[in-house]
């Protein structure tokens, strides 16, 4: 279990050192604002959307290791995804941070975000850890409105 979890730790300190399509979407069909007043967070999700499906999707902002390896990761598995699709992996995801269900490795539909398992332990970070989920719900729903975890 302890290989599992340095394994967890490193995927989360990479994406967040390393963060995958952090950039502006000039081009962007739709984009949400997102802030954690408790962590300082703010993050801006960008999208492109065609026939229903998330067909690019990108992130600007700053925040924590864990919201901002959150965002990377997201922004990885998401394209090519249906919003239908998103919206599930956002209620598994969500789960999986509030303790309801548990990473053993055993969650493919998780993938890398299995990483953040070990965040149910500490509850003042799931808001961390779901700050940008909130946000691409806000995006994909259109919803001009700043997202906050407060």
């Amino acid at each position: 279990m302890a290989e599992l979890e340095g394994l967890y730790q490193e995927v989360i300190l990479d994406h967040s050192k390393k963060p995958r399509n952090f950039h502006s979407m000039a081009d962007a069909d739709r984009h949400a604002d997102g802030y954690n007043p408790l962590c300082g967070d703010r993050f801006t999700v960008y999208l492109k959307l065609k026939d229903d499906k998330i067909v690019d999707i990108s992130f600007q902002g700053t925040g924590c290791a864990i919201s901002t390896a959150s965002a990377s990761i997201l922004t990885e598995i998401l394209k090519g995804k249906t919003r239908a699709q998103a919206e599930a992996l956002f209620e598994t995801f969500r789960d999986l941070v509030t303790g309801k269900i548990h990473a053993n490795g055993e969650t493919p539909a998780l993938g890398k975000l299995a990483a953040f398992s070990g965040v149910c332990e500490f509850p003042v970070r799931v808001k961390c850890a779901t700050l940008v989920w909130h946000t691409l719900r806000s995006a994909l729903e259109g919803d001009p409105e700043v997202v906050a975890t407060e």
